[in-house]
């Protein structure tokens, strides 16, 4: 299994960007995706998070600002981010936690993509 995320790029501040993260390979279940973040000089935080029955969950810094979607079919999550701040500023990475097709379970970091902000 493998993971290919995409999306990032520079933005001016009250702009929009929209990451996408592929899971591929023999995918039995992705049971969580998850986005973190990782600014220069500061730890990993997470982002935002959904699970396999639909369920979000967002850290309040970007609460009302950005959005995570799926598209099932497609083993792809989405981080919808509208009225960005230079504060969102960092290299986002995401998460898929799952079982193969043989039902051995994953645990998958795909490629960080930087996400600048310029005020």
């Amino acid at each position: 299994v493998q993971l290919q995320a995409s999306g990032g790029g520079l933005v001016q501040a009250g702009g929009s960007l929209r990451l996408s993260c592929a899971a591929s390979g023999s995918i039995h279940l992705l049971n969580a995706m998850t986005w973190y973040r990782q600014a220069p000089g500061k730890q990993r935080e997470l982002v935002a998070t959904i699970t396999s029955s639909g369920s979000t969950n967002y850290a309040d810094s970007v609460k009302g600002r950005f959005t995570i979607s799926t598209d099932s079919a497609k083993n792809t999550v989405y981080l919808q981010m509208d009225s960005l701040k230079p504060e969102d500023t960092a290299v986002y990475s995401c998460n898929a936690r799952g079982y193969t097709s043989l039902f051995r379970a994953f645990d998958l970091w795909g490629r960080g993509t930087l996400v600048t902000v310029s005020s």
